[in-house]
């Protein structure tokens, strides 16, 4: 079967196209043929070697983590889905989806509503349970009725960050570009700060929960806008440097510790239509490099996607 690859870390010309042997369906496993799969930043970090220092891969390496499908195959134990269902998947770490077919256990799978395309189905899993783990209690304390700051709220995550937040009833805030405003209203802020013409530490004071998606200068300046007890939720996308106990508040690094449960609960806000996936651009599977940079930019507005071409 076809499949992208990586022989050595680098720019995205190293992505290439070759064949390797189709994926065997283990004990509590499916069999997904692979109809379209989504470009995280992640992704080409890990392709540009930035994450080696965090974790080993043994190369040739693929990449993605998200997608969706058809469920070709089921493995003994798997019976949460049936052949011939159209499903959304994340896949665990280190295992990667940009081919024909994977095999995946069946929890990491969800099935795919009705009323979204193949491609919103790819594009939400990674982002939506990331800003779902990033919500949590744990970490992020009861929002509703509380004032949240969702830093780059036109993103993947930063979307969904927004949509969820207010669903749960925040007054949400958010960073974006001036271009991208509009579209970051629409997701359900109340109020935008574009970060190109304005300085979100002179726009917002005593917010209760920051969530930070950039990491960087961003989580430093951070701080300011915070009430005192106020929390701080990161993800992994930038060195930051922990200033909480100077600052009183609680800073923390959220952690996807239950895909499975997650997946589903962002399934069943899509379902409810709650939540709405969100496409910028869909690629061919020959144009995963140039979909790679564009991710690389750091302006993508919401979701690149990249179809791999099963019928």
């Amino acid at each position: 079967m076809k499949a992208i690859q990586f022989s050595e870390y680098g720019p995205a010309e190293v992505l290439q196209l070759v064949d390797i042997a189709a994926p065997e369906t283990g004990p509590g496993q499916v069999r997904i043929d692979v109809h379209a799969v989504s470009v995280n930043p992640v992704d080409w970090k890990i392709r540009a070697g930035l994450m080696a220092k965090y974790f080993a891969l043994e190369l040739p390496a693929g990449t993605g983590r998200d997608g969706a499908g058809i469920v070709s195959e089921i493995g003994d134990g798997a019976e949460a889905v049936q052949i011939g269902d159209a499903v959304s998947f994340m896949m665990p770490r280190g295992v990667y989806c940009t081919a024909e077919q994977i095999a995946i256990p069946a929890e990491f799978t969800a099935l795919k509503p009705g009323h979204i395309s193949m491609h919103e189905a790819a594009a939400y899993p990674l982002a939506a349970v990331t800003a779902w783990a990033m919500l949590e209690e744990r970490y992020a304390g009861e929002i509703a009725g509380r004032d949240v700051l969702v830093h780059g709220g036109a993103g993947g995550v930063g979307g969904m960050l927004v949509q969820i937040a207010r669903h749960m009833g925040a007054r949400v805030a958010a960073t974006c570009s001036a271009a991208n405003t509009d579209y970051v209203t629409s997701l359900g802020a109340a109020t935008t700060v574009a970060y190109d013409a304005q300085d979100f530490t002179a726009e917002l004071s005593d917010m209760d929960v920051v969530f930070d998606t950039m990491g960087g200068e961003i989580n430093a300046r951070s701080y300011a806008v915070l009430k005192k007890g106020g929390h701080l939720v990161c993800i992994n996308a930038a060195p930051i440097e922990d200033l909480s106990a100077e600052q009183d508040v609680t800073m923390q690094i959220a952690e996807v510790s239950d895909i499975g449960g997650a997946l589903a609960a962002v399934a069943g806000l899509i379902g409810d239509k709650v939540l709405a996936p969100q496409v910028n651009r869909v690629f061919p599977l020959a144009g995963i490099a140039d979909a790679h940079r564009l991710v690389e930019t750091g302006h993508a507005r919401s979701k690149i996607v990249v179809t791999i071409g099963n019928p």
